[in-house]
C-alpha cells in the first residue's frame, strides 16, 4: 500500500474502534481535539503494531488534527530521519497535555539529540514547548539520571523558576523533572532540599506547592 493507502487504511480502523462514551469523557475533562474518534490507547497500540515504521507515514498522520493519528505518528516515526528541525515543528503543534505526554514517552525520549533539545524547549515561554522540555527531561531522568554537575544545576534552575509560571501544566511537568532528579540518589534528593528549605513557612504558594512536594518525596 502506498502513504495515502495506508492512511486511509488506518482512518478506517479507527473508526471502526470509536468509542463515544471515551471522547466525550476526555472533552469534559478539557481534552479538546477537532476530532476524536475516543479510541482507548491499547487499541491504538495494536493498530501501530499492523505498521512497519515509516517516516512519511507518520508525517502524514501529524500534519491531520485528530488525535489517534497524532498518537499513532509518535509511535510510527523512525528515530533516524527525525531531524531537530522536524522535531521543533511538532512540539510547537502540540497544543494538548494527552499529546505532549505522549509523544515525549514514545518519542522524544528516544532522540539522540534529546538532552540538548529538551533544555532547548525548557527556555522557551510558549506554554507546550516548555511543558515538552520538561516531560522529556523526566523521561531521561528515568532511563538515565546520572547527569553532569553543570547541567544538574542548570535544570534545578529552570524548573525553579518554571514553579512559578502561570501555566500549570509547566509547573506540574517542571515539578515532575524535580521529582525524577530526586529520585535518581540520595545525593540529589538532598540537594534539591537544600534549595527549597528556605519556604517552609513561604506565603507564596508555588513556593509552599514545591516544598511540599519535596518533603512528600523525601518522606516515602
Amino acid at each position: 500500500m502506498d502513504i495515502k493507502e495506508q492512511l486511509k487504511d488506518i482512518k478506517t480502523q479507527l473508526r471502526l474502534s470509536m468509542n463515544g462514551a471515551v471522547s466525550q469523557s476526555m472533552r469534559e475533562k478539557g481534552l479538546v481535539y477537532k476530532l476524536n474518534f475516543g479510541v482507548e490507547l491499547p487499541r491504538i497500540k495494536m493498530i501501530a503494531d499492523g505498521y512497519e515504521k515509516n517516516h512519511d507515514l507518520a508525517q502524514a498522520l501529524w500534519k491531520e488534527n485528530i488525535r489517534e493519528c497524532k498518537i499513532l505518528a509518535a509511535m510510527l516515526q523512525p528515530i533516524d530521519t527525525f531531524y531537530p528541525e522536524i522535531a521543533d515543528i511538532w512540539v510547537e503543534d502540540i497544543q494538548n497535555i494527552e499529546i505532549a505526554e505522549l509523544t515525549c514517552m514514545n518519542l522524544f525520549q528516544h532522540l539522540p539529540y534529546a538532552p540538548a533539545k529538551s533544555f532547548h524547549w525548557i527556555a522557551d515561554e510558549r506554554e507546550y514547548v516548555q511543558t515538552c522540555g520538561f516531560l522529556t527531561v523526566a523521561r531521561l531522568l528515568m532511563k538515565k539520571g546520572d547527569i553532569t554537575e553543570r547541567v544538574a544545576g542548570e535544570l534545578l534552575d529552570q524548573a525553579i523558576c518554571a514553579v512559578y509560571s502561570e501555566s500549570y501544566r509547566v509547573r506540574n511537568a517542571a515539578m515532575l523533572a524535580i521529582r525524577k532528579y530526586m529520585q535518581h540518589s540520595e545525593g540529589n534528593a538532598f540537594q534539591v532540599c537544600r534549595l527549597v528549605e528556605g519556604m517552609s513557612d513561604s506565603t507564596i504558594e508555588a513556593e509552599q506547592m514545591l516544598y511540599n512536594m519535596v518533603r512528600e518525596e523525601v518522606d516515602e
